[in-house]
């Protein structure tokens, strides 16, 4: 299984900025001053937090006239996703075989 070390968005993530830009990406591309608009941070710190998520992998960007959109990586979230997929399926697995015991030593 993966460790947050092999998997950096999970430290990208970890800085609250960085979850509220991801969050906002989630409804769709942004701009930089967009994005920035009701955060306590500067443009300039966005830009800086945008680098983090992109360099993590969760973050792409594409030129659009003259402003740079933000979007999230297709390719990033679904790693993550796989990641707490593959955590969930143990945890049910678990707890699907805690029941069949709790049942076997129940009875008839």
């Amino acid at each position: 299984m993966e460790t947050n070390a092999s998997f950096p968005g999970f430290a990208a993530l970890a800085d609250p900025t960085r979850r509220a830009i991801f969050e906002r990406l989630a409804d769709g591309p942004l701009a930089v001053g967009e994005l920035a608009r009701g955060l306590p941070v500067t443009r300039p710190a966005v830009s800086q937090h945008l680098k983090v998520l992109k360099d993590a992998g969760l973050v792409h960007n594409r030129r659009e006239g003259t402003r740079r959109l933000y979007y999230l990586n297709p390719t990033g979230v679904a790693s993550m996703r796989s990641y707490f997929d593959r955590f969930w399926k143990h945890a049910l697995d678990g707890f699907a075989a805690a029941a069949e015991r709790e049942n076997r030593e129940e009875g008839p």
